[in-house]
């Protein structure tokens, strides 16, 4: 998963006619794993919370959308 989200990260300019591959830090692909993994937490949360219980949590939704829009917002800024 490192690898992928590495490449993922990876900024690709050009200078002088060559293509030169502009690698990410790796506290930002530490960031991105950990706020994937929390979304993925925070998804089987709500899922339970929807067997067990019967109902929607919109504070666990509020909090897998945050997560969702920061993750993507730090992909799109890294590729730019």
């Amino acid at each position: 998963m490192k690898f992928n989200i590495r490449n993922l990260l990876t900024k690709t300019i050009v200078l002088k006619g060559k293509r030169v591959r502009v690698p990410p830090n790796n506290s930002l692909v530490i960031i991105v794993q950990f706020s994937l993994g929390m979304v993925v937490c925070l998804t089987v949360l709500e899922v339970v919370h929807l067997i067990v219980l019967g109902k929607w949590n919109s504070e666990v939704f509020a909090s897998i959308t945050g997560l969702i829009g920061t993750v993507s917002g730090i992909i799109i800024g890294q590729r730019i």
